[in-house]
């Protein structure tokens, strides 16, 4: 097990609120979640509260300590900013990311770029993008390089699945409803 990952399932298990600590324990123990929404990959507002959250996260009681676990989480180096998962914004830790190079045509292009906010002279916050595969450096890229498929698959899980966009099911619910 990972270092953290006892002291954060007791924290889930007890519905006590993540610390921005254990937030980035939790993105290193799963390796791959989205920062918000109900989807099949784990939530790190919902790992913060300690439960699902209804209606938008900014309004809950907890928006602070929300506020102030995904900021450490996207100010964290070893965590790759995307919108991986559905499109939306999605971390990916570190342990991963050579798993991810190496099976980048697996995904969208776009799902890949690296999302970092700046902070502009007049106080604003805004999303750049740094397109795939500029974000990665040339030593990511050699360990990727060397990393065979099999381990690579491995390591990523149910979320290289061939052929489609990583999508935990909420897209092809819409589509359904639409019709």
């Amino acid at each position: 097990m990972l270092p953290g990952s006892v002291i954060v399932l007791q924290a889930i298990a007890k519905g006590e609120p993540l610390t921005p600590a254990e937030a980035l324990a939790f993105v290193r123990m799963h390796g791959v979640v989205r920062e918000s929404g109900t989807s099949s990959v784990r939530s790190l507002t919902n790992a913060v509260v300690g439960g699902p959250i209804r209606g938008s996260w900014w309004a809950h009681a907890r928006g602070r300590e929300i506020f102030a676990a995904t900021r450490a989480i996207r100010e964290c180096p070893d965590v790759l900013v995307c919108r991986l998962v559905d499109g939306k914004v999605t971390y990916v830790h570190r342990r991963l990311w050579p798993a991810l190079v190496r099976l980048s045509e697996r995904f969208l292009i776009a799902r890949l770029a690296q999302i970092h906010e700046v902070h502009t002279t007049s106080g604003k916050h805004v999303a750049e993008e740094i397109p795939f595969p500029k974000w990665v450096s040339a030593e990511l890229a050699a360990l990727a390089a060397r990393l065979s498929q099999a381990d690579a698959e491995r390591l990523l899980g149910r979320y290289c699945a061939k052929g489609k966009p990583i999508d935990s099911g909420n897209a092809a619910r819409r589509s359904r409803r639409r019709s």
